[in-house]
């Protein structure tokens, strides 16, 4: 027996059985990566990157560039979903994966696919909390780097590979971690999700040919080498499934297409809209002269955009979320596609000022206390603020199924119907005809 932290990692994830419970957040998940994926899948709206991607990568067939494909897509709004451990996008980089070695293999168990997405999400937070609190701040992307570990556990689980199988896949999957903050703002991005996803399915395929790669050690050296000093590879395994990461922290899913990081910001531009109404403010333009958004310090590392020329660049600017926010109470969807910005938006957006608050712990030290305070001065001298934190923004239930309706009446009603009757995932059947849909 492996006694190593690869093997003994590799040993834990057939160890444990999801129940019911866990399965229901799995089939809540799905209807989410559904929700964020059909509007760019059925090109509802613009994206400048998916058309390059497949004339570059044709996914017919080749299970490798589908996963790849779904990767991307599911990933391209940005509006999927986030687990606060992992710090990263967990579902896009799993379920792209296990989609396509499903409908590749002929494999529709529908209970053993909830239970190895449930295992990879799992994977996800443990591996989150073992990099440690540097690997994100040192500008590397979790989703990217993280996300081919998470996702190839879920397929070996899936595809019940040996021990042996599963520890070399692990490190393979390890050996291709790749992906920069430096991308965000671009449709590099999401092809982080799907060069993740690729790296996945290769690595099962790989180990399941007997290609020869290292048993032991690998994930040893992953976390010291992207640990930066801060690893803590106990984690890894320690309290697995008490509770399971699916279930606490759980999935967080957006209810604005931006990136999380402005959402709070966004959440505290909606009340003082509100009271600007109040105050008988009815033409922001004219009546806000200058506005301040104080944060952690580092708050600001991934919405780092303060001019951006498009809503893609928008999602990850403070300014323009708070601009938008401000004069319509909403985030649109429409708003952060690959269109040019609103003028009218970015002239508000160019009055906000970010002002770190230094006497608040660092983010990277605990991002969980993160907040954003708003704050308005008024043309006529009055100053109005307000602060919302990342933990109320988190706990703020979001309705996954509204959200899936709103992206499925962006699609011929034909189309819509044929997914909607897959939603509840309850049968092989329904995941045999929810893979088709998605990857024929």
């Amino acid at each position: 027996m492996d006694t190593s932290l690869t093997g003994k990692f590799a040993a834990i994830l057939f160890t444990y059985s999801p129940t019911a419970e866990e399965r229901s957040a799995a089939r809540r998940g799905v209807k989410d990566y559904l929700a964020s994926t059909l509007p760019v899948f059925f090109d509802a709206v613009p994206d400048n990157g998916k058309q390059s991607l497949l004339n570059t990568f044709s996914p017919s067939n080749s299970v490798e560039n589908l996963a790849l494909k779904l990767g991307y897509i599911s990933h391209a709004l940005d509006y999927d979903d986030y687990h606060a451990t992992f710090r990263g996008h967990p579902s896009t980089v799993i379920l792209s994966s296990l989609f396509a070695l499903s409908h590749a293999l002929g494999r529709y168990k529908a209970e053993d696919f909830l239970d190895a997405y449930i295992i990879g999400v799992e994977a996800a937070g443990r591996l989150g909390r073992a990099i440690g609190s540097r690997h994100y701040g040192m500008g590397l992307h979790s989703t990217a780097t993280l996300g081919p570990l998470a996702a190839t556990a879920a397929c070996c689980r899936w595809l019940n590979l040996s021990r042996e199988q599963t520890q070399i896949a692990l490190g393979l999957a390890a050996t291709q971690s790749s992906g920069l903050r430096a991308q965000f703002g671009s449709a590099t991005k999401p092809l982080h999700s799907g060069f993740a996803a690729r790296s996945a399915v290769n690595s099962v395929q790989l180990a399941m040919a007997n290609f020869p790669g290292q048993e032991s050690g690998v994930l040893e050296s992953f976390l010291s080498v992207f640990g930066y000093h801060a690893e803590q590879p106990q984690q890894l395994l320690a309290d697995w499934a008490t509770p399971w990461r699916i279930i606490q922290p759980g999935l967080e899913f957006k209810r604005y297409p931006t990136c999380g990081g402005t959402h709070s910001a966004a959440e505290a531009a909606f009340v003082l809209r509100q009271r600007c109404f109040e105050l008988g403010v009815s033409d922001p333009y004219t009546a806000i002269k200058r506005i301040e958004v104080s944060f952690p310090p580092g708050a600001d590392t991934a919405p780092n955009i303060c001019h951006p020329v498009d809503g893609v660049q928008a999602r990850f600017s403070l300014e323009y979320v708070i601009a938008d926010a401000l004069v319509n109470g909403s985030l649109a969807l429409e708003h952060y596609t690959a269109m040019p910005v609103n003028p009218s938006l970015s002239s508000l957006a160019a009055r906000v000022e970010r002002c770190p608050d230094f006497s608040a712990p660092a983010d990277e030290l605990d991002p969980d206390r993160r907040f954003h305070r708003i704050t308005l001065f008024l043309d006529d001298g009055q100053q109005i603020s307000h602060c919302v934190t990342r933990q109320e923004t988190a706990a703020t239930y979001t309705d996954v199924d509204e959200k899936l309706a709103v992206s499925l009446a962006l699609l011929p009603p034909s189309v819509a119907e044929q997914f909607s009757a897959t939603l509840t995932l309850d049968s092989d059947k329904q995941l045999q005809q929810l893979a088709s849909l998605l990857c024929s």
